[in-house]
């Protein structure tokens, strides 16, 4: 299963089990995109940074860079994202956001398999 098909049923698991919160959030951050000003990729990195700076959890992620993956915003914006705050939140910020997106996405970071 490709990580895109990952993110996606994963939100969809997050809504249904939790509805109530989820339709929450969705009211607290309805039209905020469009009173931003910014345009979509940019909404999305900053959302994505502020995660960071929060500590936020995995499924945080998850909805964000689901979004950001859905609407076409390539991982290397996403990465240079994280390499540009780092100096601002600091490393174990940027190391714990790396964390919690592998947790999200079910990636594998053990390193095995690796050469």
């Amino acid at each position: 299963m490709a990580e895109e098909e990952k993110g996606a049923g994963g939100i969809a698991a997050l809504a249904e089990a939790n509805a109530p919160v989820f339709e929450t959030l969705v009211r607290m951050t309805l039209d905020t995109f469009e009173r931003s000003g910014l345009d979509q990729e940019t909404y999305l990195l900053a959302r994505i940074a502020a995660l960071v700076a929060v500590d936020a959890s995995a499924p945080s992620y998850l909805l964000n860079i689901g979004t950001a993956a859905e609407v076409g915003v390539p991982m290397e914006k996403i990465q240079g994202t994280l390499v540009a705050i780092a100096p601002v939140v600091g490393s174990a910020r940027v190391v714990s956001a790396a964390r919690a997106i592998s947790d999200a996405f079910g990636l594998d970071t053990s390193g095995e398999g690796q050469q």
